[in-house]
């Protein structure tokens, strides 16, 4: 069951937001509640019960060491020639 609500909104904001849901195709009405629906849903949790941020801070620090004239430009360069299958033109 759906319920009117009122609110009161700047004019300029309410002029930008207007123009944002007509150019997605979408009412007002389907945005903002959207955007409820987005505040109220729970945080991602991993299956240990861990929310994704808590998860990431607790993977161990590496600790690798690169030369100090290695190339990080050059490496992604082969990399990514390497996955789209041009590392003969490298």
């Amino acid at each position: 069951m759906k319920k009117r609500l009122n609110i009161t909104i700047e004019e300029d904001l309410l002029e930008k937001i207007k123009k944002y849901a007509e150019t997605k195709d979408r009412s007002l009405s389907d945005l903002v509640q959207d955007h409820f629906r987005a505040l109220l849903k729970p945080p991602a949790t991993l299956p240990n019960g861990m929310t994704l941020v808590e998860y990431m801070k607790s993977l161990p620090k590496s600790k690798v060491e690169f030369p100090e004239d290695y190339d990080w430009k050059e490496e992604y360069y082969k990399a990514k020639a390497k996955k789209w299958g041009y590392e003969d033109l490298l």
